[in-house]
């Protein structure tokens, strides 16, 4: 490869869309786009583009528990909090993030989860909620990723390899399936799929999130989403949409996306 192909890419797109489904009544997901130095922070629509130079980036998905609209604002409180947060962590990012990046997102979900704990215990409506957080930080030539729960983020690289699932599902059939117990299928279809063993905020004492590195390249694709997602929609089929939609350009992928899921299954609410 030559120096001019291993550059990083000047200019970032993205798309972001939920869905409450065919069978909730509410959505207990909230995702959030945000750019970023160490001076300001500014919310980013649904859809667009930018370039990479100046600014960070972060994208994050959250799927709420909790009676009640517990779960709701469980969600909307864990994206809300990276608002306030990741921009005092700029500076680092410019010095390069290479040894500090886990102590910098383990301290972010450790504040998220003690803000959960909090309101869970000070509001009697929100006694036990809990969230799940997947969060990607672009900087340049680097994403680095912090995450809890069942929601996921994908990785499909321009060349090489096919898709990956960065993201470990913190529950006992996640851990069967990654260990070769279980196939894909099985897995989906398992009654305890959607037991978790790791959230934010509810009975957890302590936080320890899956933290990690990915180098990217002009072309790469990176997916955030809840499970409701995957609920309609099998990696290999993913898979195929993120390369059919990288070769059309188009506008809006997440819309068409969630859409795609929800009209094959629907039970949940999708991101």
């Amino acid at each position: 490869m030559s120096s001019a192909e291993t550059q990083p890419p000047t200019c970032l797109t993205w798309s972001g869309r939920t869905d409450r489904g065919r069978v909730r009544a509410n959505n207990e997901n909230a995702f959030v786009g945000l750019r970023f130095d160490a001076r300001e922070i500014q919310r980013l629509g649904s859809v667009g583009e930018s370039p990479t130079l100046q600014h960070d980036f972060a994208f994050a998905v959250s799927d709420g528990m909790g009676g009640a609209s517990a779960g709701e604002f469980a969600s909307r409180l864990a994206v809300e909090q990276i608002t306030t947060l990741l921009p005092r962590s700029f500076h680092q990012s410019a010095a390069g993030l290479s040894s500090g990046f886990a102590d910098v997102l383990g301290e972010l979900f450790v504040k998220v989860h003690r803000a959960m704990k909090y309101w869970g215990s000070s509001y009697e409506e929100c006694a036990g909620m809990e969230a799940t957080l997947s969060l990607c930080w672009f900087t340049p030539g680097w994403m680095y990723f912090g995450h809890v729960g069942d929601s996921r983020i994908y990785y499909l690289p321009a060349r090489g390899t096919g898709l990956r699932q960065l993201s470990h599902d913190d529950t006992y059939v996640g851990w069967m399936f990654r260990n070769g117990q279980l196939n894909e299928r099985e897995a989906r279809t398992h009654p305890r799929r959607s037991v978790l063993q790791k959230a934010l905020g509810g009975g957890n004492q302590f936080v320890d999130p899956q933290v990690g590195a990915v180098g990217y390249e002009s072309g790469d694709c990176f997916l955030l989403c809840t499970d409701g997602l995957v609920g309609g929609l099998y990696d290999a089929q993913i898979e195929e949409f993120l390369r059919t939609t990288q070769s059309e350009g188009d506008g809006n992928p997440a819309s068409r996306l969630v859409d795609l899921s929800v009209s094959n299954d629907g039970q949940d609410n999708t991101t």
